[in-house]
């Protein structure tokens, strides 16, 4: 079984706000990093925004090494054969059950037979993902709060048949990169977004019902429970496309209660996705 003191290289699929948050955590605690996606284009604007994140950091004196020397250990790539030197693997790619089985299976044939691989998966099983290998015992997800470099939170999810090494690799490996976990077994929205949801679904319906304005719902729900956003603004700021996906997710396995917001589908419809777009619910230079 791997250790964590074996681990030179990790790999991250997916080079959008995840992935590239991903790699940058990994790249801060002394990693070497091979980022891939589909297309040269996401690649460059992963490698960006890290420049940009790194930056932001590096004036509050919040990094532990010069950001050029962080950025180095960042190798970005389009071709999956480069993510054969990696010792665990981390998927950050799109929100959709075929398109995660495909990645793993083919990450499965591309790494070697020790590797971990891990989904940052949100809302789907990882059990599913981990029935696209041969090495389900090896399969677990890695829930990474968003934004990763800021954010200290990672969720640990336990699949049908990971084994109980890989789970204890899984939260040494999340700790190294500098984060807290916490645990969940592979059940609907996991921890997080089965409480998360809702909550911020029903903030939407009480701001579309006229129970109260945005900005007296999300200031009323920091004042009154202590929360650094409410749920207006924390929609904003995960992307309504993603809470609108979570939610019809947790709706088809949990029933009812997952509804997603009317205001939310049509914000979705109009492509006003929220801080990505310049305008969700409130509007932003």
């Amino acid at each position: 079984m791997l250790e964590l003191s074996e681990v030179e290289v990790v790999g991250v699929v997916g080079a959008g706000t995840m992935g590239a948050g991903i790699a940058q955590v990994a790249a801060t605690a002394g990693y070497d990093v091979v980022m891939r996606d589909i297309e040269a284009e996401y690649v460059e604007n992963g490698l960006d925004s890290i420049d940009s994140s790194l930056g932001r950091l590096d004036a509050k004196d919040a990094l532990p090494a010069e950001p050029e020397t962080i950025r180095d250990r960042i190798t970005g790539t389009t071709e999956l054969a480069e993510l054969a030197a990696a010792d665990v693997v981390v998927e950050a790619a799109v929100e959709d059950m075929d398109s995660k089985k495909g990645i793993f299976a083919d990450l499965d044939a591309a790494v070697n037979d020790g590797v971990v691989l891990a989904t940052n998966t949100s809302t789907l099983s990882v059990t599913e993902i981990a029935s696209a290998t041969d090495r389900a015992d090896k399969v677990i997800g890695l829930h990474f709060m968003n934004p990763v470099p800021v954010m200290d939170g990672v969720e640990v999810v336990v699949g049908e048949r990971t084994s109980s090494e890989v789970v204890d690799f899984a939260h040494a490996f999340a700790e190294d990169l500098g984060k807290e976990t916490w645990e969940s077994d592979d059940k609907p929205g996991f921890v997080t977004n089965r409480i998360l949801m809702p909550w911020i679904n029903e903030g939407v319906r009480a701001f579309d019902e006229g129970v109260a304005d945005k900005g007296d719902i999300d200031r009323g729900m920091k004042l009154g429970t202590n929360v650094p956003m409410g749920p207006l603004e924390l929609a904003d700021h995960i992307g309504l496309d993603v809470v609108l996906n979570a939610s019809e997710t947790l709706h088809e396995e949990l029933g009812d209660r997952y509804k997603p917001a009317y205001l939310v589908k049509r914000k979705v419809a109009a492509g006003d996705l929220g801080k990505k777009t310049g305008e969700g619910f409130y509007k932003y230079d």
